[in-house]
């Protein structure tokens, strides 16, 4: 009898070491990732440099001397790269990682499939095909023929998330239709019809492209593929705010949203607007991936696979917190490694989260099997 007592509370102590070591971990991580995430780029700059420079930008020292120097400051050059390039890219990239992390972890809970992603659930090619069509339809009237000078001017700013959120909202209806009005059948058919309409949207999008101007159209391809390279801290405001809101928003509906694990019914005489809160947290998730994707593209499967790798890392455990900072230090270091794997040359991170995404899905699926 007493071994039957003592074996889950030791089972218990060990999920909160490993709970609590993964915490400590993960605060390291945010300590020294953003130094080290900013000394990688095509200019050498080393790690030395921006502590000193930081160092200096906090205290209010100024900038002299020369970049390697071991002097106790740095040059203009690397003061302008690091701060004016580098650390709004590592930010964007955080910021976008644990948006993308916290849309996944939920659509996951709210529609109680594992395999829920906002790029498999066609909200990612939404938002593209809206933010495609706003550029491309009134990017002249702006008189701007690249995406990039998008970026400094605080009506684009607004018009392209909105553009972009329009897109994943028509997305997220139109997958609701598709999905039926049985509870299962729209549970089992909601995936099936999130790729279909993933794969209509990119169509249109592509379309579009074709008879877009060349020029813009390079540009647009390329953020489309996702890229942290337009990053600037003017740019940073409106996705950290909308991250961060709906970080707080569904931490206050985090008891509503749990229930639903539990099936509908089990939600329902617990008092929980099932239909409602469903609906109101997949267009959260949309307004979340659509500000995400009019800032830098769309970038895949960010939100499958980080909510379950901290649940394999976690068992019986979901907190949304810390799926947020990893999924933020995650897409950090998969920007670090698309400046760095070509040399010369910058690779989407869109691709690279593709590539891995893709094995996971499909381990996912054995595992299931």
């Amino acid at each position: 009898m007493l071994g039957r007592l003592t074996k889950p509370i030791a089972q218990v102590d060990k999920q909160t070491q490993r709970y609590y070591l993964a915490c400590v971990l993960t605060g390291i991580m945010l300590m020294i990732t953003p130094i080290l995430a900013a000394s990688f780029g095509a200019a050498n700059i080393g790690f030395s440099d921006i502590v000193t420079g930081l160092g200096a930008k906090v205290f209010g020292a100024t900038f002299s001397g020369a970049a390697g120097s071991g002097s106790e400051s740095v040059s203009p050059l690397v003061e302008r790269i690091v701060f004016e390039l580098r650390f709004p890219r590592v930010i964007l990239a955080f910021v976008a990682g644990a948006g993308l992390a916290i849309a996944g972890s939920v659509l996951q809970t709210v529609t109680r499939n594992p395999l829920a992603d906002p790029y498999l659930f066609g909200i990612s090619a939404g938002a593209s095909f809206g933010a495609v069509v706003v550029f491309s339809l009134f990017g002249q009237w702006f008189d701007y023929s690249l995406l990039a000078q998008w970026q400094d001017n605080p009506l684009a700013q607004l018009s392209l998330p909105i553009g972009a959120f329009i897109g994943a909202s028509l997305s997220v209806l139109l997958v609701l239709a598709l999905s039926g009005s049985g509870l299962h059948a729209q549970i089992e058919r909601m995936l099936l019809s999130g790729v279909a309409t993933s794969f209509m949207f990119s169509a249109l999008t592509t379309l579009v492209l074709y008879f877009s101007d060349p020029q813009a159209a390079a540009s647009v391809l390329f953020w489309t593929l996702g890229s942290f390279a337009k990053a600037s801290w003017s740019g940073l405001l409106l996705p950290t705010l909308v991250v961060v809101g709906g970080l707080l928003v569904i931490l206050a509906f985090k008891r509503q949203i749990m229930a639903l694990q539990a099936g509908d019914e089990s939600a329902h005489t617990l008092g929980v607007n099932v239909a409602r809160l469903r609906l109101s947290m997949l267009l959260l998730c949309s307004l979340i991936t659509a500000v995400l994707v009019a800032s830098c593209g769309g970038i895949g499967f960010v939100g499958l696979m980080i909510p379950h790798t901290i649940r394999l890392c976690l068992p019986g455990r979901s907190p949304l917190l810390l799926t947020a900072l990893f999924g933020g230090l995650f897409l950090v270091w998969v920007d670090v490694v698309a400046r760095c794997i070509l040399a010369n040359q910058e690779l989407p991170v869109g691709i690279i989260t593709s590539a891995i995404g893709s094995v996971f899905f499909l381990l996912i699926l054995r595992r299931r099997r």
